[in-house]
């Protein structure tokens, strides 16, 4: 058996390698992007793992079904950037690593929350200019604070854990409700009355496709005043330029974004030396109610290991036995 694993970061090598090592297979490591010209590289090999933010196009699938590869595992839970009918045409199997640490983005949750509600950008701003006065920067409690859990799979319910060991009150929405949360009376009927009733609106659920933003006018003039908005989950659920108008007007008290819509090409890129065009994101990062971080959220140890290893778990089983526990099942 062999694989060829695709978009490789350098924090990703050693546990492939270690894998590859432990497993005794062999597993080609390439740091470019799949492509409909780097797929070629895959010939000769029995499976391809890959990893990245740009969409997968169709042709990729032509040339893996030429080549009799007929797996795709990605490293990542989400599969929106892969096209499912050319998956279908060229009868490719996928899979992907569901959970690779939900503590680790719940855990980023609190973290930006914790920073926003102590004003930590604009106090750290103040010292690094060498202004140690306190004013005007007097935090808030996040005791004192009523969270909205939008989404309770493994990371919402992760969450809910540490924001409740906070003190905080925790009220939650998921179409498909956990036992233990229903029991515990968490639920709220509907998320309209998630975004009225909480202080803090915490977001863990997919993306719920183009155009289709949870966060937006509408519905922030539905919120309390002064709330907050976390997001740690995709970029495209928020329409982040009525996020930024509510924070600007003094409608909301903040956001903490880990995402963005408008984030491939931007995120995980190195753009010092470069005019920076996106000029909505500019304002944001300017501003001391915004706390962003590029998308790493999920950015530990732990978390690279597990989509490294699991994925190419995932590949062996789906050669060896015609599935895995992590497929993507979609109709025929």
């Amino acid at each position: 058996m062999k694989l060829i694993d695709f978009g490789v970061r350098h924090d990703e090598k050693k546990y492939i390698q270690e894998w590859s090592k432990d497993n005794n297979i062999e597993v080609k490591i390439v740091s470019e992007l799949l492509t409909p010209e780097t797929v070629q590289l895959a010939k000769g090999y029995d499976g391809i793992v890959a990893y990245q933010q740009l969409p997968y196009e169709e042709k990729i699938f032509d040339t893996m079904n030429e080549f009799g590869i007929n797996v795709l595992s990605l490293r990542n839970v989400g599969v929106d950037n892969v096209p499912i009918e050319a998956l279908k045409k060229n009868n490719i199997r996928l899979t992907n690593v569901p959970s690779y640490s939900p503590e680790a983005i719940a855990e980023y949750s609190v973290t930006g929350l914790m920073a926003l509600l102590r004003n930590m950008k604009h106090m750290i701003r103040k010292v690094d200019a060498h202004n140690f006065q306190w004013a005007p920067d007097i935090g808030r409690e996040l005791n004192e604070l009523t969270v909205g859990v939008a989404g309770t799979g493994r990371i919402g319910r992760a969450a809910i854990k540490i924001y409740q060991g906070f003190g905080a009150k925790v009220i939650a929405y998921d179409k498909f409700h956990n036992p233990k949360l229903e029991k515990a009376g968490l639920y709220v009927d509907d998320l309209d009355t998630l975004l009225k009733e909480s202080d803090v609106v915490t977001l863990h659920i997919p993306s719920l496709g183009k155009g289709h933003t949870l966060i937006n006018r509408k519905s922030i003039s539905e919120m309390k005043d002064n709330a907050i908005v976390v997001n740690t989950a995709r970029g495209d659920l928020i329409n982040t330029s009525d996020l930024y108008d509510a924070v600007a007007s003094g409608k909301l008290y903040g956001a903490v974004m880990d995402v963005y819509e408008n984030e491939v090409g931007i995120f995980n890129s190195d753009l010092s030396d470069q005019e920076f065009t996106d000029k909505l994101l500019e304002k944001v990062i300017k501003s001391p109610r915004f706390i962003l971080t590029p998308h790493i959220a999920f950015y530990t140890t732990k978390a690279v290991k597990n989509m490294a290893t699991v994925s190419l778990n995932s590949m062996v089983s789906e050669l060896q036995t015609g599935t895995s526990e992590n497929e993507i099942k979609f109709d025929k």
